[in-house]
């Protein structure tokens, strides 16, 4: 008898190692934070309970680590969760609302623990220095508020920030040094992506936790039955089902189709702000809505930044592509918005190869114009350049829009005054260009 109570508690403790979870663990609410952002915040990270070792970065108890598929783009950091989800008796439910799609719904007091390194030599990628280290609080009325702790130096602990914060940090690599600028963000920065229409917390949900996770057991398993075998969901999820869940697909993911791997980045960096209920643009950028209901596709823009027939995304024509343009860029117009000094040009790329995949006649690309406009002393030599052979640049030089009609570059142009040149190129066949322009002024 002895013996089979021994065999079946070992065939017991398999199982439950099997999962990569053995039981779920004790959490307090809220862990020691408050239960509102207006309630008194630790000021050192060392103090909220999420590290019982806070200098080696040895989570508390009350923390599962977790991983997500496509993680929204943070200039290249690399990043480290874990959640603690409260299971004592002073919280009325006590476990997430799973749902196959959508948001998920957490208990009042989990906490939420996001922490961001970020390589200071890009040819040894694997030594890091810690930026800072976030916690997103479900608080008691049901919303959540987020806080930003900021590293010392010497790793020893984190400091809470009360507002937002810049930093210049030097980057070595292969060509050279390159200083890159860390945007550290404040509670109401939180706040712009953690929205309430987008259920406050943003990467947890089916779709980005349908993975494989190498838990601290040593055992690799999908997160949503690891977490569905300790208890953690309400209702169960259906185990059976896990094969035919969605799942978002990273922008290197070469088993996954292209159009899946640039909707995956879409939902992952801009479905919190963009869908319905949402900002003004009028698309829905969220995996789980089918691509022909999400006006993306040839769907006209509120919003053109003076581009000839903008959509949100042109088929075949990334200089049209309105959502392309965007996130291809660092000037004002750049999406995401908050957080974001750095191009992700391995999303861009698949973005790029997405679009121009679309069926639809080639496109021109803009003239370039060189020099770039601006202030200058004395009359200044401009060229034109097309890259297309056989394409055709017409060109003004009041402002107005150049039309096959108007003056054909074929020598330099001398700029002598203030002018508001613009370019057009055209080739049958192909689509024309957008428009280039540059405002040249001389002698002010």
């Amino acid at each position: 008898m002895l013996l089979l109570t021994l065999a079946a508690a070992d065939s017991s403790e398999k199982s439950s190692l099997s999962h990569g979870l053995t039981n779920r663990p004790t959490a307090k609410p809220y862990l020691r934070m408050p239960a509102e952002a207006e309630g008194e915040l630790p000021r050192l990270l060392s103090e909220t309970g999420a590290f019982k070792d806070t200098k080696s970065l040895r989570p508390s108890e009350a923390l599962i680590p977790f991983d997500i598929n496509v993680a929204f783009w943070s200039d290249g950091a690399t990043k480290s969760r874990w959640i603690a989800v409260p299971n004592d008796a002073s919280v009325a439910s006590q476990k997430i609302q799973f749902r196959p799609a959508g948001e998920w719904t957490f208990p009042r007091g989990t906490v939420f623990v996001k922490h961001f390194e970020l390589a200071l030599d890009e040819t040894r990628p694997d030594q890091r220095r810690r930026l800072e280290t976030r916690l997103l609080v479900c608080n008691a009325t049901g919303s959540v508020y987020g806080v930003t702790y900021k590293w010392r130096a010497d790793n020893s602990d984190a400091e809470l920030l009360a507002t937002n914060l810049t930093e210049n940090i030097l980057i070595k690599t292969a060509s050279g040094p390159r200083t890159q600028t860390w945007y550290y963000p404040s509670r109401a920065d939180c706040r712009t992506c953690h929205t309430d229409l987008a259920g406050g917390v943003l990467g947890v949900k089916t779709r980005q936790m349908n993975r494989m996770f190498p838990f601290p057991s040593g055992i690799n398993d999908n997160q949503l039955r690891a977490w569905n075998h300790i208890g953690l969901f309400d209702p169960p999820c259906d185990e059976a089902d896990l094969p035919h869940l969605r799942s978002l697909a990273r922008s290197d993911d070469q088993t996954r189709l292209l159009e899946d791997r640039a909707r995956s980045y879409l939902d992952a960096n801009c479905a919190q702000c963009h869908r319905p209920g949402g900002t003004v643009a009028a698309f829905d950028a969220r995996y789980d809505t089918p691509l022909r209901q999400q006006s993306l596709i040839d769907a006209p823009v509120l919003i053109d930044q003076g581009i000839d027939r903008a959509r949100a995304i042109a088929p075949h024509d990334i200089w049209r592509s309105i959502v392309f343009m965007r996130v291809n860029t660092l000037d004002a117009i750049k999406m995401p918005p908050l957080a974001h000094e750095v191009l992700d040009h391995q999303s861009i790329d698949t973005l790029r190869a997405w679009i121009e995949g679309m069926p639809g006649p080639p496109v021109l690309a803009p003239p370039e114009i060189s020099p770039r406009g601006g202030n200058f002393a004395k009359p200044v030599r401009v060229t034109l350049k097309q890259s297309e052979p056989g394409a055709t640049i017409h060109y003004t030089l009041d402002g107005s829009v150049p039309t096959g009609s108007d003056a054909v570059y074929q020598k330099a142009l001398q700029v002598t005054g203030a002018t508001v040149l613009r370019a057009k190129a055209f080739k049958p066949g192909y689509t024309k260009s957008i428009t280039a322009q540059e405002v040249f002024i001389i002698g002010e």
